[in-house]
């Protein structure tokens, strides 16, 4: 084998370690070979001149100086402060408050009549952040005519590269949880409360949330679907209102209500990606379910 060509093994190895770091959040490369920056920066630093040495006061001083002489009032010398670098801007991203953000969000959200339409809007929308650190938009995957929308919280590594939500090992979960009760992506929609991946996979801040919300919320009227499948908790609480752990408010029925006054049942269930870490509970996940397979089968 030419030595141009790693062995299987090492070509392995090598995406495996890709991989690791693309999960961490690293997606760009700086240089071909890695550099002890900090090192760098210390080698760099001119050295450090030491502090003055202050005059010991004169032998004829009397014992109880005035306040004035104190050593504890004496002024320190005046240093110019450090220019601030002025902070870095994604478009409106940084332009705008989060309130005003989000009321911006809402005003053009409203305005939008289709399913397509508002895809197109959040391609362009520049007022949340995450849009400029992540790969692709995750709008929706599946049917939007379907009787049921499932809604998450946020993509993840596998979703941001496809740019499709539940695409990797919870979404395989999840098409399994909808085969156990004779759904398919065929038959259900399915979206995220916020459609860019965080980076490194944190929890979207409440700001970030706050912002996408009036996008999500008129998805729902848009997809006008007979139930919602809220799936964990950052999506049951953003839906719902609720305050209560995803623990408490599973297999739950809550009312969401849309703009024109009618009503959809939002079911509150445990997120695949929580069943991958607890498979204990999908035993309570299950119980959801067959909750969902029975309000579908009974119609409105």
């Amino acid at each position: 084998m030419s030595p141009s060509h790693p062995a299987p093994d090492a070509r392995a190895d090598l995406i495996s370690y890709l991989d690791f770091h693309v999960e961490a959040g690293v997606d760009a490369a700086l240089d071909e070979a890695p550099h002890d920056r900090f090192g760098e920066a210390e080698a760099a630093a001119p050295p450090r001149e030491p502090p003055p040495r202050r005059a010991a006061p004169p032998a004829s001083a009397p014992a109880s100086a005035p306040d004035d002489a104190s050593p504890f009032r004496r002024e320190l010398p005046s240093r110019d402060p450090a220019p601030k670098e002025p902070p870095r801007t994604y478009g409106n991203a940084a332009s705008a408050k989060p309130g005003e953000a989000a009321d911006d969000a809402r005003a053009r959200a409203a305005q939008m009549q289709t399913l397509e339409e508002l895809e197109a809007l959040l391609r362009g929308f520049e007022g949340c952040g995450l849009r400029f650190t992540a790969k692709n938009l995750v709008f929706a995957d599946g049917n939007p005519q379907a009787r049921v929308m499932f809604v998450g919280e946020a993509p993840g590594a596998d979703e941001d590269r496809i740019g499709k939500p539940f695409m990797g090992r919870s979404g395989q979960l999840l098409d399994r949880m909808m085969a156990a009760i004779g759904l398919d992506r065929t038959g259900a929609y399915i979206t995220n409360v916020v459609p860019w991946r965080p980076p490194g996979n944190r929890n979207p801040t409440p700001q970030e949330i706050a912002i996408c919300r009036p996008f999500i919320e008129r998805q729902i009227e848009l997809a006008d679907p007979e139930l919602l499948v809220c799936l964990g908790a950052p999506a049951t609480q953003t839906l719902t209102g609720t305050k209560d752990g995803i623990l408490k408010a599973r297999g739950r029925f809550y009312p969401y209500i849309l703009r024109d006054g009618r009503e959809i049942k939002a079911l509150a269930t445990l997120h695949p990606a929580y069943l991958l870490r607890q498979p204990v509970q999908k035993r309570l996940a299950w119980r959801d379910f067959r909750m969902l397979k029975a309000a579908l089968d009974g119609g409105r």
